[in-house]
């Protein structure tokens, strides 16, 4: 992972299994790139200091700045995180390894900041116009959880804003998803986003939710296999799923859209929908986006986008380091 004398910062994606880290170049100008990505199993090493340690051992380098993105809530500068022992202080962190300063991030904060440079070919259209230059750029994600972020540019200066809208209620647009909700809302009490639809967890949960509401006997799947049934035609209950899922996306995204006044754009990330790309495209996704009664000129004009590029993060991570050299 040696990249030569002019690496500078140490830049981190963690996850609750994995972390993956590189070393930037230069000072961190549009051209420059970062080095090899140096993958590391969390359970090999107790603490994200024992990881760090060995990874700056093997590249022979000492860069002055870290800058970690977390997977879990960072409150100030630090990450308890939830699937594993780490527990990551930015804090504690800077003196013991010898760093200037040590920025800790939420992993969707830092996809985020990803947005304003990522290329044509690190996206898939989902419809909309060019967006508007300036205005705040959302992010939404289905995965493990879901994710919103919004990126807010003012004066020269950027602002990602971390949010927990996965949380809020889930919104039903038609009678059918009223009754898959009272559905859910018999086993879960409360149904969040992320617990009723948009999660591996929550597509799971709607699968047995419309199966119920269709008195169907269906088969155990996860959201894996859900999803693989879905596309290959061999379970009609899998892809009314994923097709409710579809619909769900684009209406809480317009939802999302219209609270953060996200006229620059939005996009999908997360681990779920890359999987399916063709699928979303064809279904009612952006026709709910759009579908805000008097507000639908608004959300017509606004693109929404497809992340594909494996390695936002690194980008978001470089893009914050650039915007704050501390």
């Amino acid at each position: 992972m040696s990249v030569g004398n002019t690496a500078k910062i140490l830049l981190a994606d963690i996850g609750g299994t994995n972390a993956r880290f590189a070393l930037s170049h230069g000072e961190l100008s549009n051209g420059d790139e970062i080095g090899p990505i140096d993958y590391v199993k969390v359970a090999d090493f107790p603490t994200v200091r024992e990881a760090i340690t060995d990874v700056l051992r093997r590249s022979g380098e000492q860069p002055k700045r870290a800058v970690l993105a977390v997977a879990g809530p960072v409150t100030n500068n630090r990450c308890v995180m939830t699937n594993s022992p780490w527990v990551i202080d930015g804090n504690e962190l800077q003196p013991a390894l010898g760093f200037d300063s040590v920025h800790v991030l939420n992993d969707f904060e830092v996809v985020a900041w990803s947005l304003p440079a990522l290329q044509p070919a690190d996206l898939i259209s989902l419809g909309g116009q060019d967006g508007l230059a300036g205005e705040p750029l959302l992010v939404v994600g289905p995965g493990t959880g879901f994710g919103v972020s919004c990126l807010v540019e003012r004066h020269g200066a950027r602002l990602a804003v971390v949010t927990e809208a996965g949380h809020a209620t889930l919104p039903a647009e038609n009678e059918r998803e009223e009754r898959v909700i009272a559905s859910l809302r018999r086993r879960l009490g409360h149904v969040s986003i992320e617990r009723g639809a948009l999660s591996g967890s929550g597509l799971q949960s709607l699968y047995e939710a419309l199966a119920e509401v269709d008195g169907i006997q269906a088969p155990q799947r996860d959201a894996a296999a859900i999803t693989k049934a879905a596309l290959d035609g061999s379970c009609q209950l899998s892809r009314a799923t994923l097709e409710m899922f579809c619909a769900i996306l684009g209406s809480v995204a317009g939802n999302l859209a219209v609270t953060f006044g996200a006229r620059g754009g939005v996009y999908i990330a997360g681990g779920i929908v890359p999987r399916f790309p063709e699928f979303l495209a064809g279904s009612v996704f952006r026709a709910r986006f759009e579908a805000k009664g008097r507000f639908q000129d608004y959300l017509r004009n606004i693109p929404t986008r497809l992340v594909t590029k494996p390695d936002a993060s690194f980008v978001g991570l470089k893009m914050f380091a650039k915007h704050n050299p501390d």
